[in-house]
């Protein structure tokens, strides 16, 4: 299978910085759970559609069998794209042949919450490692840096300290390794 270069993971590019259509009255936030291995390609047919949506991907590097370096686009949470539709949208969006299950999204200010939080990471460009399960630890907000104001839990992995961002919805998150002296406890 060919690498494919990187795509926009997001349509409209303002979808998550414009609040209007984040927190549009009109339109529901949907979470689409895809057939296997079909994100992007849900995402490619809902961009020719002109439907919202929001598919986060990260980068994954690797070297290849003959030692070149090679850089992935992955989504950083499997099977998942969101989706930002009105009842028409979302009947457009079944017909794809992509998607297994639809589910609406009951706890839109949690849940654009949570989006914006992953969709600031994805922008800086960290490392970040997708968290099968939420793990209990204390809740904490980061106090400085490029990422301040985000809440997240602590979890140590491998005697690092790193801090779980969460998709509540999914009971699903992304972790990303900082240093215990920019976290305050809530």
């Amino acid at each position: 299978m060919p690498i494919l270069k990187y795509e926009s993971d997001i349509y409209p590019q303002q979808l998550l910085t414009d609040e209007s259509l984040f927190r549009s009255e009109t339109r529901d936030w949907w979470c689409l759970y895809t057939r296997s291995r079909r994100e992007k390609e849900l995402a490619r047919k809902l961009q020719a559609r002109s439907i919202p949506h929001y598919l986060p991907v990260v980068p994954k590097r690797y070297r290849s069998p003959n030692g070149r370096l090679r850089t992935s686009y992955i989504p950083l949470f499997a099977n998942y794209v969101f989706l930002l539709g009105t009842e028409e949208e979302r009947m457009e969006a079944l017909t794809t042949n992509d998607i297994s299950k639809c589910h609406l999204i009951s706890e839109r200010e949690q849940f654009v919450k949570d989006l914006l939080q992953i969709h600031g990471l994805v922008l800086g460009n960290e490392p970040l490692t997708p968290e099968a399960r939420l793990l209990p630890g204390d809740p904490v907000r980061v106090r400085t840096g490029p990422f301040r104001g985000y809440e997240g839990v602590v979890i140590r992995r491998e005697g690092k300290t790193r801090l779980l961002l969460a998709l509540h919805f999914l009971q699903k998150g992304v972790s990303m390794q900082l240093d215990e002296g920019v976290l305050e406890p809530l």
